[in-house]
This record gives C-alpha cells, sequence and structure tokens, in this order.
C-alpha cells in the first residue's frame, strides 16, 4: 500500500468510525483491479458535506453543491464525495437536482461507465460490483451503466470520454456505444469548449493518440470537433517523399510513435500538416505551396477554438509554422543555425521533426545534424552575450531608429559566426560596415548626443 493509499485509507476508516458509510470508488478502483498504481484516491460515503466538514475541518467544500469536499493531506487531496442519485440533465452537463442516495448501490448506477463504478472496501480488501465493471475489464469493454443514448444524452462530454478510455486503455467499445455516439454526435457542440479541450489534450497525451483519432473518426465526433483534420483524408502526397500514404496515414504514423509528448508538441503533430489540404495542386507532382503558412493560420483559429492558453497556442504555431525549416539546416549559414537552435521550444520542434522523418521518407540526417550541433555547442556560445547593444550605438554617435535593429543583427551574425570575439571587435566592424552620415548620426553638441542628456 502506497502513501496516497494509505492516507486515503485512514481518511476512509475515521469516516466509518464517526457511524458513515464509506468506500474507494472510480478510477482508483478500476486501476487496482487491473494491477495499475492510482494517481488518486476518491471516497464516496453517505456523509453529508456539512457531516464531512465536521470531520475534517480543513477540507474545502469545492464542490459540495454536488456533495464533494476535497481532504487536503501531505500525500496529496482526497475527494470525498457523498452517495448521489441525479435528476434530470436539462442542460446536457449538470443535473438539475442533485438528491443525496442512502445507499452506494444507487451512487454507482448514476455513474457514467461500468468500469468506473466499481467501490472497493481496502479494509476487507473486497471489490464491490453492482454494474459488471469487473468482467467488462476482463473482456477489455468500454460498457455505460444503463443505455448509451440516456447516459451520452445527461452529459454529452461521456461521447469523448467513452473514446478516451477505449484508447488509453486499449479496450473496445461495447457495441451499443457506437450507434449511441454517432446518432448524439452533433450534441458535443453544445459542450464547452473548455471541457471539450480538456478531454482532447488527455485524448493526445496518456499513450495512445493514434487509436484516440481513429475512434474520434469512426464515432463521428471527428468532423464535428477537428474538422480541419478531418480534411486530411484522402489528401495524396508525393509519394518520393510520402510513400506511406496520404496526409491522414502520416499524421497517425506520427501520433502513434508520441512518448509522453506536452500538449503542446501533441497538438504540434497532429496539426503540422494541417495546411495541406488548402493549398493542395498539382503541377509537375503533388505540391502543397507554402503550406506551413497557411497551416499555422489554422492552427491558431485551431487553438483559439479550443480555448489554449496565448503561450500554448503561440508554441502549437510556431511548430507548425517551421517544420520544414530542417530541410534547410544544411546550408544554413553558422549564425542562422544557431538562431535556429535557440528558438524557445527548439526540443519539441526537433521531436516533431524526427517524427515526421521516420512517418515518410525515414532520413534522419538533418535530425541528426541538429542534434549534434545542440550536443557540441556550449549554451553560451548559442545564445552569447551581446558584444553591443543599443546604448553602445548612441554612445558612438548613431541616431536611434530602425536601422538599429538591422547593424545588431550584422554584429551579432559575426559574433555567432566566429568572425569577431570582442567589444573592440565590434566596434572596429561597426564603423566598417555602417559608416557614420548624417541620416544617422548625431553631431556631439546637438540635444539628442547623449553627453547632453
Amino acid at each position: 500500500m502506497d502513501e496516497k493509499q494509505t492516507a486515503a485509507t485512514e481518511i476512509l476508516r475515521k469516516l466509518r468510525r464517526a457511524g458513515f458509510q464509506a468506500y474507494f470508488v472510480g478510477g482508483c478502483v478500476r486501476d487496482l483491479v487491473m494491477g495499475v498504481k492510482p494517481k488518486d484516491y476518491d471516497v464516496a460515503t453517505d456523509a453529508h458535506p456539512d457531516e464531512v466538514l465536521e470531520i475534517f475541518p480543513d477540507g474545502l467544500a469545492v464542490g459540495a453543491q454536488f456533495g464533494v469536499i476535497l481532504v487536503p493531506r501531505k500525500e496529496g487531496q482526497v475527494e470525498v464525495a457523498t452517495f448521489r442519485s441525479d435528476g434530470i440533465y436539462s442542460d446536457g452537463r449538470h443535473p438539475n437536482e442533485v438528491c443525496y442516495a442512502r445507499t452506494a448501490e444507487e451512487d454507482v448506477r448514476r455513474r457514467d461507465f461500468t468500469i468506473n463504478g466499481l467501490l472497493l472496501d481496502p479494509i476487507e480488501e473486497k471489490v464491490i460490483d453492482y454494474v459488471g465493471g469487473q468482467e467488462d475489464i476482463r473482456a477489455r469493454r468500454i460498457r455505460t451503466i444503463g443505455p448509451p443514448l440516456e447516459r451520452f444524452s445527461e452529459d454529452r462530454l461521456r461521447m469523448l470520454r467513452a473514446v478516451r478510455f477505449a484508447a488509453r486503455l486499449g479496450f473496445a467499445l461495447d457495441p451499443a456505444i457506437l450507434p449511441a455516439i454517432r446518432e448524439l454526435r452533433t450534441l458535443i457542440e453544445t459542450v464547452s469548449h473548455e471541457r471539450v479541450r480538456d478531454e482532447i489534450l488527455k485524448i493526445l497525451t496518456e499513450g495512445a493518440a493514434r487509436k484516440g483519432m481513429e475512434l474520434l473518426d469512426e464515432t463521428g465526433l471527428l468532423e464535428i470537433i477537428l474538422p480541419e483534420v478531418k480534411a486530411m483524408q484522402g489528401v495524396e502526397q508525393p509519394p518520393q517523399f510520402h510513400p506511406e500514404g496520404d496526409v491522414w496515414t502520416h499524421t497517425l504514423m506520427m501520433l502513434e510513435n508520441l512518448e509522453q509528448p506536452s500538449a503542446t508538441l501533441a497538438l504540434g503533430v497532429l496539426l503540422h500538416d494541417v495546411g495541406k489540404p488548402p493549398t493542395f495542386s498539382i503541377r509537375d507532382r503533388i505540391r502543397f505551396d507554402q503550406h506551413p503558412e497557411v497551416g499555422a493560420k489554422m492552427a491558431a483559429q485551431i487553438c483559439n477554438r479550443l480555448r489554449l492558453s496565448l503561450r500554448q497556442t503561440e508554441r502549437v504555431v510556431a511548430l507548425v509554422e517551421n517544420h520544414l525549416r530542417f530541410k534547410d539546416l544544411p546550408q544554413m549559414r553558422r549564425s542562422t543555425q544557431l538562431r535556429f537552435l535557440r528558438m524557445e521550444g527548439f526540443e519539441e520542434h526537433l521531436e516533431l521533426h524526427r517524427l515526421d522523418c521516420l512517418a515518410s521518407h525515414g532520413n534522419l540526417s538533418n535530425y541528426e545534424l541538429a542534434r549534434k550541433l545542440l550536443d557540441e555547442t556550449p549554451k553560451e556560445n548559442i545564445k552569447p552575450l551581446p558584444l553591443l547593444r543599443g546604448d553602445d550605438l548612441i554612445a558612438q554617435g548613431y541616431a536611434p531608429g530602425p536601422q538599429f535593429k538591422e547593424i545588431l543583427r550584422v554584429i551579432e551574425d559575426a559574433q555567432l559566426e566566429g568572425a569577431i570575439h570582442t567589444h573592440e571587435d565590434a566596434l572596429h566592424l561597426l564603423h566598417e560596415k555602417f559608416p557614420q552620415s548624417t541620416d544617422h548620426f548625431i553631431p556631439s553638441g546637438s540635444a539628442r548626443s547623449p553627453k547632453n542628456k
């Protein structure tokens, strides 16, 4: 028994000593039955929220309207939820009213899937199964508790959750689930973008991204949530570069090779070729002119639609926009190479490129070159302290203006190329490349001279 389980068990014992029923419930029980270490533990009890808070005064009433109290422990928070039976879900998300239930069985029967409806008495080490969840785990099957049309109509996000659990666990959807999702799939548009985003990101990052995307397509949810990704299907690619097939197949192969990706890398992989369908043309061969630039704009729209943070959106857009730059790496000047290597999140750019190569022509030479440059170049050489700054230019009598950016870039290029090494070298190059003239020179006696500031 690990520390988290020990802490959760002590909370359960305390509830029972106060005269209440209490069991582990949900995903933690599923994981224990499957021999997987749970990330956290949830407790279900017949104690009402105010009674839970009497027993645990440090509890946090984060979901008291739904009977949920978080009990903090140094090992992690434990969610303690009162048994409940939900009424009608008129908004497709929340029950109109929450009624507390007297028995654990009533609580279980309002839950989503049988594999999440198991109870565990950790003291007696006994699993309590009212809904056939253990059999479904053995059969590797996702099945709703009750008719799927009812469960999905109550909370439409459950359609995405069914896909996520099937993908992550490697289970099949129960035969009754697939037609139910197909029938109700357009209702996913009524679910908040934030809730959809969270499920999509989990599908992409929990270890079975390809399976998840294939199930989204099979259920009809993909064309509703990500029509731009659906449009990749059937878009041919030049076989000399992409012997694997169309854009959809190429993307699925990349997703299959993702290993514990960040959300931004996973989305970058999914969307890196999203600009190909609208830029498809055939001339001497199949071409996708400017598809990274087009794709970057589309990726920004998709990220905004999914309510990603600005930082996440910028990273995903950069991944899409720059994914073809690696082909030019061997021909780049040293300064351009180093600027490329110091892009924010370059490791994600590099990993996307590796996956892109593996899912197409298989040539990793540019990946290996970038990795070699990164490993062999000291960080201080990739982004060295500047030899000249704007203040230095002003001190030399140059008038501030747009030319400053050009001047400083030329100086830094020379520094990155190893042509100059000192402040004095930089000043010499400054006067050689940018001799002072009346249009950018500050006369020594002018009001703009640093001496008169």
